[in-house]
């Protein structure tokens, strides 16, 4: 029986064979050709985890843990009512090209020298993809469609470099496979596409042993483009106090927030959905409770967390460190917003880095282990107080427990 708190474990395929240590992913700007064998260099086995399930082991084993009994909720909160058009960012309509452009993300324009709103501006570059804008920043692609509807994308494993985790990535085929080797022996397998989209994450153990921790692929058909990511369902019901449903960190003990992070979905989760689905399905996140963390305010027009606002944060690390401990394939989304004040383009890419800014504290002062957590940034659309003005109250960043949407348990 493996140790309690821990998943079980199963053999798996080889392990990936490495790069020059410490290089970066390459910048993917068209689809890549299978990089030259390197002397003495293993042979590139096939890619882990297609087809599986997240949180389960990539060959027959033990399920994961038991689950609690799910409680009943209410619905997430709303887009402002100037807003409710936006349900996933762009339009159900919007994005017949939205593949066209996500080559730009993350290496070609990496985050080196830009940690002013104004110096992401000055180096944007914008252009016309097919019945979409693509605008390129420094580490971000933001994609904008005919109805002026914006959705951000970025390369997750530069989190991990960022932070100076032992990364080395090696191309195979179209595919980027990034091992990241922890200092508990384990590694985490991060493979992205030729667009520099995420595909799966896995968890390799000691003895071989492989999880699923992501896994963004659809299995019902060809890779969806955008519009058909979104997905409309309707609002679970409310049974119990909202102070309950989203959570004030600021008024919260660690046993609230923990039960928060924790508890199981508010209403049935039809099926298991891919990362994509989750983050551009308003009506799929309010499946699941959240923590809005307060004792965080960021200054207008920035995503830096202060020395002092730092330490607050040790609550709700406890909480998902808890959690993580007892649920190793736990997944967790820290979501950015804004105020309603500026672009909806600069307020996008400020609250993505809001959610970056955030996610790298919880890791690098509080050791929650970065393949545990997600980015994403919602810019203005969903304010926690409804006014346009320089709300200090909308500068803030959410956390929510996606388990049991990318895996369809409505369990624990």
């Amino acid at each position: 029986m493996p140790p309690a708190g821990r998943a079980p474990v199963a053999p798996t395929q080889p392990n990936v064979a490495p790069s020059q240590p410490g290089a970066a992913a390459p910048a993917p700007t068209a689809p890549a050709q299978p990089a030259p064998a390197q002397p003495g260099a293993a042979p590139a086995q096939p890619t882990p985890g297609v087809g599986q399930q997240p949180g389960a082991p990539l060959r027959p084993g033990v399920a994961p843990g038991q689950a609690q009994p799910p409680q009943t909720l209410p619905p997430a909160g709303q887009p402002a009512p100037d807003r409710q058009g936006r349900r996933g960012g762009i339009g159900l309509g919007g994005a017949a090209a939205i593949g066209l452009g996500a080559a730009a993300i993350g290496g070609i324009m990496a985050t080196q020298g830009a940690s002013r709103l104004d110096d992401i501006r000055s180096r944007r570059e914008e252009r016309r993809e097919g019945d979409v804008t693509i605008i390129r920043e420094p580490g971000r692609t933001i994609i904008r469609g005919d109805d002026d509807r914006v959705i951000i994308r970025r390369d997750e494993t530069q989190r991990f470099r960022d932070l100076g985790l032992d990364t080395r990535s090696e191309r195979r085929g179209e595919e980027t496979v990034t091992v990241y080797d922890r200092p508990d022996g384990t590694q985490i397998v991060t493979v992205t596409d030729a667009e520099g989209r995420l595909i799966r994450r896995t968890r390799r153990e000691r003895d071989g042993g492989e999880f699923v921790i992501i896994d963004n692929v659809r299995r019902d058909g060809p890779q969806a483009r955008f519009a058909e990511e979104v997905v409309v369902l309707p609002p679970p019901p409310l049974r119990i106090p909202r102070e309950r449903y989203i959570v004030d960190a600021e008024r919260a003990d660690e046993r609230l927030i923990y039960e928060t992070i924790t508890a199981p979905p508010v209403a049935p989760v039809p099926r298991r959905y891919t990362l994509d689905e989750v983050r551009y399905s308003p009506d799929l996140r309010a499946h699941m409770r959240s923590v809005d963390i307060d004792t965080i305010n960021f200054d207008s027009g920035s995503w830096t967390v202060t020395p002092d606002q730092a330490g607050r944060l040790r609550v709700i690390a406890d909480a998902v460190r808890q959690a993580v401990e007892r649920a190793p394939n736990e997944v967790f989304m820290v979501e950015g917003h804004t105020d309603a004040v500026g672009s909806d383009v600069d307020n996008l890419s400020l609250s993505d880095r809001r959610a970056q800014s955030v996610a790298e504290i919880l890791t690098r002062d509080f050791g929650i282990p970065a393949e545990n957590l997600t980015t994403q940034g919602y810019g203005e659309q969903y304010p926690k107080v409804q006014t346009q003005d320089a709300a200090r109250e909308n500068r803030r960043v959410t956390l929510r427990r996606i388990t049991p949407l990318l895996t369809g348990q409505n369990q624990q």
